[in-house]
């Protein structure tokens, strides 16, 4: 059943679920929001938003599928950010932070609203979302149905090399500043900060001015960077962190559902953080976006929003 043609996105559920971590002596929550119709018997979309600790907004043009396709879009905050239980008390430990504690999050959301014994779901992750979401997948979780993976990386070191990748792309004076930052372990002075604009401009976000949903969720990353600094460390540029050892890759073989990867052509997540999900998973399909950077479902949104509708429903369709 489509939504009617005057639908407004924007109007939603929201709520918190409950979620219990067993090394936390006080309730949790996990703030979540609807977009459409649950009960229209559509199989809905979730999504993992990227960070980690970015919040839900950087999500917010994919609940136009909901208009275009009938797709229902739950997103949510991850532990730690935006709406969700914060737990600055945690800042640096790495042992907590890990991706177990998301992927069961994921679980305790997708029992809230019974989607694995109901009609199953879809899932997309983005940045950080999507290497949750690709861990996720090689779990064969029930109900399961598609996966998108956009912008990720099949790991932390191919993630870190992309990155490397892209600031050879740069003028030397620029890289020159990145790179001295990163030998001083600096990233505190302006010219860094400068350096590491024109990097942002070209590889993270195109669009001048910056939307406002990417703007809100940097401001999460700032207002708290419990998650953020202790997953990545002081910079992206390096692997450290809870995630420095991060991988996927050997579990790739173990995706079962169709998968559709995409990043853009000045991507930060280069393409070569991308091949291991196209040379293992085994029903896959990778799509780059011309022109688009990390921020492609913004800068490229009709072309996005395409790719992403028509390969969910195309099986409905055959």
């Amino acid at each position: 059943m489509l939504p009617p043609h005057d639908a407004d996105p924007t109007s939603s559920a929201s709520g918190i679920i409950p979620f219990t971590v067993p090394s936390i002596d006080r309730p949790c929550y996990t703030y979540y929001k609807v977009f459409g119709d649950l009960s229209c018997g559509a199989i809905p979309l979730i999504g993992l938003h990227g960070g980690p600790g970015g919040g839900h907004a950087g999500l917010l043009p994919y609940t136009k599928l909901w208009l275009r396709y009938g797709i229902p879009v739950i997103l949510y905050d991850q532990i730690g950010c935006g709406h969700s239980t914060h737990l600055r008390h945690k800042a640096g430990d790495e042992a907590f932070w890990q991706e177990s504690l998301f992927v069961a999050e994921l679980y305790n959301l997708l029992e809230f609203f019974n989607l694995p014994n109901g009609p199953g779901y879809f899932l997309l992750g983005s940045s950080w979302g999507a290497m949750l979401g690709s861990a996720f997948a090689t779990s064969q979780p029930r109900g399961l149905k598609r996966l998108v993976l956009a912008s990720g990386a099949a790991s932390r070191e191919l993630a870190t090399r992309g990155i490397g990748l892209r600031v050879n792309e740069l003028a030397q004076d620029v890289q020159d500043v990145i790179n001295r930052g990163l030998e001083q372990r600096r990233f505190d002075t302006e010219e860094y900060a400068n350096a590491m604009g024109v990097y942002l401009r070209r590889f993270l976000c195109r669009l001048d001015p910056i939307p406002k949903e990417i703007l809100a969720s940097m401001d999460n990353q700032r207002d708290d960077g419990t998650v953020y600094k202790t997953m990545l460390g002081p910079s992206v540029h390096l692997s450290l962190g809870s995630l420095a050892e991060w991988t996927v890759v050997p579990r790739l073989h173990r995706i079962a559902v169709p998968t559709l990867v995409y990043n853009g052509e000045y991507d930060s997540s280069h393409d070569v953080a991308q091949t291991p999900f196209f040379e293992r998973i085994p029903d896959v399909r990778w799509k780059t976006i011309a022109g688009a950077s990390h921020s492609c479902v913004f800068e490229k949104q009709d072309e996005v929003l395409r790719l992403v509708g028509d390969f969910l429903t195309d099986h409905l369709n055959s």
